[in-house]
């Protein structure tokens, strides 16, 4: 089973890194498999730490992938890497082992702490579409023209009868980002 959450990172700075990734289901715990090159990849080899945020502001995902990768964060309770602010919960995770891969290393994390701060009213079909959509804008680069445009194309329906303005604004960046990427 994948989850698609917002994991933050952060290297040995502290400069935080936040992006939208689908962690895999390890038993108790998440494997974190971020593709080469990354900077979520370089922050987990500098800092074996990470949290994974469960949100329904659709905006955290397409935002990431529209260059708004600002997102208020705060410490989080016992690893050295902060949470998103208004996650609705999260998911402290410690790196106990790499599977290295030429494409995607497999950080396996086991689960420090979890938490909860707002209840999840579910999504709505226009909040399932932007992700669907997000997924599609972060592979631009090895999936067909043809196959993103049908399958934006699809999505746009479920966007336009039941979005709100986040789920409008959220996919705005993402058609703005896909343009962009094809008008280059």
């Amino acid at each position: 089973m994948i989850r698609e959450t917002i994991v933050t990172t952060a290297d040995r700075e502290g400069r935080v890194h936040i992006a939208p990734i689908g962690i895999i289901a390890d038993g108790d715990g998440w494997i974190i498999a971020p593709f080469r090159p990354s900077t979520t990849l370089d922050n987990l080899r500098a800092v074996p730490f990470a949290v994974a945020n469960y949100t329904d502001d659709v905006r955290v995902f397409a935002g990431c992938l529209s260059g708004r990768e600002q997102w208020p964060t705060t410490a989080a309770a016992e690893v050295p890497v902060p949470r998103l602010r208004h996650a609705l919960a999260h998911a402290e995770l410690a790196v106990v082992r790499v599977e290295e891969d030429d494409q995607r290393p497999r950080f396996h994390c086991r689960i420090v702490r979890s938490a909860s701060h707002a209840p999840f009213a579910g999504f709505n079909r226009a909040q399932s579409a932007v992700i669907e959509a997000a997924i599609l804008a972060s592979r631009l680069d090895f999936l067909p023209r043809g196959k993103v445009e049908q399958e934006m194309a699809y999505l746009e329906s479920a966007v336009q009868k039941t979005a709100g303005p986040a789920e409008a604004e959220a996919w705005l960046w993402l058609m703005e980002r896909i343009k962009s990427h094809y008008s280059d």
